[in-house]
């Protein structure tokens, strides 16, 4: 999308009409009304076989993508957690998928980049609930009702989280040390039945030898989370997401669904995303170093070929209010992982305190009721 035109999207059903939504179960748009399935549409000829083009991560970090990569999108940011909602077609109002705040779209239309793929929904709503609710029932101290709140069958929220991937060839240069373990033995004096002994023991040392070197690692599709509205260990441990099965973008799989702008950005992406192949580096001069220990005092990373991507991901989301907090609660829309905040049950915890103590104290009866300053019972004698 170039200039300053904003494309709207909408998905009427060819039978009656009504507004279609992509169903999961089916890989195919459904008419919310009249039940009809229709395919979705095919991607622009001219763009075939350039959804999955990488991008220039360079180009992307000096703002000097092509407008083919850039568009405009009607947004908002939800006022409650900051998430950038963004709305399609005539919608101007929505609920916030991670906290439910009402939020209205704003006048104007946010410059992005552009998706180049995404990940379908696979799973339906209600085996996204069927997950959530198994999850928490096996949390301990969990309150009745937050159980309820999935009984009762409350609605999810399918939005599309927008999420990074970078690729990079890098090559490392290190020096450290490596260090082999020995044994020594050694006599010491031990105290045994209140006399003196002398015993031997083995001791571990370890030699130091100076290492260096260098490793190689080409990196594909490392994934980093682009929003800031989702605490980013429940954006992280969302995984793992099978890229292989990612698809051109095309806006018929946002239909029925919400989709999060970016607000993590490209420039912070890649330094979380060098965090990440940092680690996996460190790892490789390890095994290179060899030996029982190693010891890494300097590394030195070139990179080379970095391109990125930005891709959206299914989540379903659901938000619960206790005692005036809002907990939030995520299901990969892929392969049904969850991950959750959680209130605690004060009351339940209490309980559980009792019972505890009640057992120790019964234990403690059990065995030497006189250090409760109780009489032995008779029985206990016999």
């Amino acid at each position: 999308m170039q200039g300053d035109v904003i494309e709207a999207h909408r998905w009427p059903c060819e039978k009656c009409g009504s507004d279609l939504r992509f169903a999961p179960d089916k890989g195919q748009l459904a008419c919310t009304h009249c039940g009809h399935l229709q395919d979705l549409s095919k991607p622009d000829a001219r763009a075939e076989g350039k959804a999955f083009q990488e991008l220039s991560l360079k180009q992307g970090l000096e703002n000097d993508l092509p407008d083919s990569a850039i568009e405009q999108v009607r947004a908002t940011s939800c006022p409650s957690c900051g998430a950038v909602v963004e709305f399609s077609g005539a919608n101007h109002a929505a609920n916030c998928p991670y906290c439910a705040t009402p939020v209205v779209v704003d006048t104007g239309a946010r410059r992005s980049i552009k998706p180049q793929a995404l990940l379908p929904f696979a799973l339906t709503e209600t085996h996204a609930r069927d997950a959530l609710s198994k999850w928490l029932g096996s949390l301990w101290f969990a309150p009745n009702g937050l159980l309820e709140y999935t009984r009762k069958g409350r609605a999810m929220a399918g939005i599309y989280a927008p999420f990074w991937t970078f690729d990079a060839a890098t090559s490392t240069r290190y020096t450290g040390a490596r260090g082999v373990h020995y044994y020594e033995t050694r006599t010491v004096t031990v105290n045994v039945n209140g006399k003196s002994q002398r015993r031997t023991e083995q001791v571990q040392r370890t030699r130091w030898y100076p290492a260096s070197g260098a490793v190689s690692r080409d990196f594909d599709d490392v994934i980093t989370l682009a929003s800031s509205s989702l605490p980013q260990r429940l954006g992280n441990e969302l995984t793992p997401w099978d890229l292989s099965s990612a698809q051109a973008y095309n806006p018929d799989y946002l239909a029925g669904f919400q989709a999060e702008g970016y607000t993590i950005s490209l420039a912070d992406g890649w330094v979380d995303a060098q965090s990440i192949m940092a680690r996996v580096i460190e790892m490789d001069i390890r095994r290179d170093i060899g030996g029982d220990v190693q010891r890494i005092d300097s590394v030195q990373t070139r990179y080379a070929d970095e391109t990125f991507k930005h891709v959206l991901l299914p989540v379903w989301t659901a938000a619960y209010k206790y005692r005036g907090k809002s907990y939030r609660f995520l299901v990969n829309g892929q392969t049904g992982e969850v991950q959750g905040e959680r209130p605690y049950s004060a009351w339940k915890i209490g309980f559980a305190v009792l019972v505890v103590a009640a057992l120790i104290l019964g234990a403690i009866y059990l065995n030497n009721p006189e250090d409760l300053g109780l009489p032995r019972p008779a029985w206990m004698d016999n």
